[in-house]
């Protein structure tokens, strides 16, 4: 291989090196300088931990270029200087963690008046953070010292490296125990607080508030994450303050406070949102995302629900009411009054909330008519797909909800009486027949109609509250009742027979093989492909390659291991029916007769051509008149074989044509067409295994 040759060329830094007046810029032209830093290179080290380049690096990530560089090469220096920094190496982060003078420089960046230029508050961002992880304890401790960390960092919360600040602070610091102290530390400066006061309609920076609203959401799933590594005893005063019924009313207030403002009312719903998340991490709260009824992981605090609760009259009017926003041109026309995502947000929040089935947030959510405002929406945007399936998710909410307390049983009395949710489904649907009977387009929002239609019938059928839902179905209208069960029995099961028809059928759809008339002798269900993805997801075991695929002896020489593809057929365990009036047999028979062509026998004292001989190629071949074809070809002498001529001639077509029909070629070989070759044991034994 090529690593055995001495190809290895001598980096040009080496040779930088041997200069005493080499400077850091000439090294950083290098293209392989992080190569071999990462590489620990110990002279290249040694240069780079030295006082001075360390200052100079720092100052690079720190200080904003010259606006008279070049564009393309403006900020290469400080990129290169940054990844030298974060390079993971030990003797920089000794050096530059342990050393107050280069800390004070990277904290002054932080004193600069906004904006931040944001490449530079990437590389600030990146070193700090390197150091948070590997030097924990100093740098730490330098932080704590400086009173104005916090709200220097929240000044220029605009850029989003100093939002992976904060994060970092909380989830990159080990062991546990010093972690709680950051977290303790954080909570005292009061970082929640300060986040939920940046979320104000008095804020017109919405950069800010939406980096808030997002630092607030990451801390709460961080928090919950790590929850199980805090000690017993201890608790994560961040999560503790956001959970709690005050820090939530203030974050309301700060929404509704003062004129409307779309940016506050969406970014702090995102928080609220983050707070009534309950999945479980992973792929198993991604399954119970869609599990029947959307049941939920464990139950939400109360202190989040009771600061929501007298709140919903502003959301409830939000969906009346919504921030003014000018027409938009859309792909299937102007709209004139778009939904928004201030309401579509609303309607998130409902759907989760409803998900809660907390019976005080249910029975004002009736009193208020909330969701007989989202079924309006629902049918006026037919083209919003985000909006119908929140909708959807507030349908299926109430629902599948228990219907013991009173307040629960007036959520579905008021779904089917008062918000008429059978007429409406029923006159969608003619209407939307009426208008592709036109000519007319197909609405956006049939397929969740259509769910929602299934999701009444099924609660109906076996759900949790079917006596209740069949009660409220009988007490429709005479004509409305008949008009659903019509479209029960006939639409909608039309629709859904249509629905699940395989949009490619693979019934008709044949191989270019010769036995493409046969039918497959494994079985068409679903167990095979759950089978198939089982072994496609199994964890392999150290001896998967051993066991797996083929052997070196079966890659040698084909005449030196003739047998190699079948040696493995002795390991196969199946049993015979050795029967032979089965219809498996009879099926053998008919098809060795259709394949093996049959022979005139009549002739007795003709050569048996399936007798083994040893083949005389000097000997005249005899014709054969079972082939159809009399013929005689005369062989040539051995030298005239060796030469490769014919002793006659090379002949004509004809006769080469009509030699490859019978088996024969022109000096006298018999080449035997597969048909007439013999089966041996093992191949009758594939033949009949290939009918079982």
């Amino acid at each position: 291989m090529f690593w055995k040759f001495d190809l290895h060329t001598s980096s040009h830094i080496e040779q930088l090196l041997e200069r005493e007046d080499v400077t850091l810029r000439e090294l950083m032209e290098e293209d392989d300088i992080l190569q071999e830093c990462k590489a620990q290179n110990r002279r290249l080290l040694l240069f780079l931990s030295q006082e001075h380049n360390m200052r100079e690096m720092v100052q690079l990530i720190t200080t904003e270029p010259s606006a008279e560089l070049e564009e393309k090469s403006r900020f290469k220096f400080p990129n290169i200087a940054c990844e030298l920094l974060t390079s993971d190496v030990s003797i920089i982060n000794d050096k530059l963690g342990g050393d107050d003078e280069l800390l004070e420089m990277l904290y002054h960046f932080l004193e600069q008046e906004p904006p931040l230029n944001p490449l530079l508050a990437s590389f600030f961002s990146k070193t700090i953070g390197n150091l948070i992880a590997r030097k924990t304890e100093q740098v730490i401790t330098f932080l704590k010292k400086k009173e104005g960390f916090i709200g220097l960092v929240l000044k220029h919360i605009d850029a989003s490296a100093m939002m992976d600040l904060l994060l970092r602070l909380i989830s990159c610091v080990e062991p546990a125990s010093l972690r709680h102290d950051v977290l303790q530390w954080l909570n005292e400066e009061k970082l929640v607080q300060r986040l939920t006061e940046l979320i104000h309609t008095g804020n017109d920076d919405e950069v800010q508030q939406s980096n808030a609203s997002q630092t607030l959401c990451d801390i709460i799933r961080l928090s919950r994450d790590q929850a199980g590594q805090m000690q017993e005893s201890s608790e994560d005063p961040l999560l503790a303050v956001l959970e709690s019924q005050e820090s939530v009313s203030e974050l309301l207030r700060n929404m509704f406070e003062g004129e409307k403002s779309e940016a506050s009312i969406v970014n702090g719903t995102q928080v609220l949102l983050t707070l009534l998340e309950t999945r479980r991490s992973g792929l198993e709260g991604l399954m119970d995302l869609y599990s029947q009824g959307y049941e939920r992981s464990y139950t939400v605090s109360s202190s989040i629900l009771n600061a929501i609760e007298p709140h919903l009259k502003d959301f409830h009017q939000i969906l009346l009411d919504p921030p003014q926003k000018s027409a938009i041109l859309t792909t299937v026309g102007v709209l004139e009054q778009p939904l928004g995502n201030a309401r579509l947000h609303v309607a998130r929040l409902v759907a989760s909330l409803l998900q809660t089935n907390c019976p005080s947030v249910c029975q004002e959510l009736s009193r208020l008519n909330t969701i007989d405002i989202l079924l309006d929406l629902f049918f006026t945007y037919t083209w919003n797909n985000f909006l119908h399936f929140q909708v959807e998710l507030c349908v299926s909410a109430i629902l599948s909800q228990p219907s013991s307390p009173e307040e629960r049983k007036k959520s579905k009395t008021q779904l089917f009486q008062r918000c008429l949710l059978v007429q409406r489904i029923l006159d969608a649907w003619e209407e939307n027949d009426r208008i592709q009977s036109e000519g007319g387009t197909r609405r956006g929002n049939m397929g969740h109609l259509t769910r929602v239609a299934n999701m009444v019938v099924q609660n109906l059928e076996k759900g949790p509250v079917q006596s209740q839902i069949s009660d409220l179905i009988k007490e429709l209208p005479d004509d409305c009742r008949g008009r659903w069960e019509s479209f029960v029995d006939e639409t909608l099961r039309e629709t859904n027979r249509r629905n699940t028809v395989e949009l490619v059928s693979t019934h008709n759809m044949h191989s270019s093989s010769e036995d493409d008339d046969m039918e497959s002798p494994f079985p068409n269900d679903l167990s095979l492909q759950q089978a198939f993805s089982d072994y496609q997801i199994q964890q392999m075991t150290a001896n998967f390659v051993d066991q797996f695929g083929f052997n070196d002896e079966e890659f040698s020489e084909h005449d030196e291991n003739i047998n190699a593809t079948f040696d493995r057929i002795a390991e196969i365990n199946f049993n015979l029916d050795a029967d032979d009036n089965s219809a498996n047999a009879a099926a053998f028979e008919a098809c060795c007769k259709e394949r093996i062509r049959q022979f005139d026998d009549a002739d007795e004292d003709e050569e048996d051509i399936w007798e083994e001989k040893e083949i005389n190629y000097a000997t005249q071949a005899k014709s054969r008149t079972r082939f159809g074809v009399s013929q005689s070809s005369e062989g040539g002498s051995r030298s005239s074989l060796e030469n490769g001529q014919d002793q006659e001639g090379s002949g004509s077509d004809e006769e080469v044509n009509e030699n490859m029909e019978t088996g024969e070629n022109c000096h006298g070989y018999y080449i035997g067409p597969v048909r007439f070759m013999r089966f041996s044991n093992r191949d009758k034994m594939l033949l009949y295994m290939r009918f079982q």
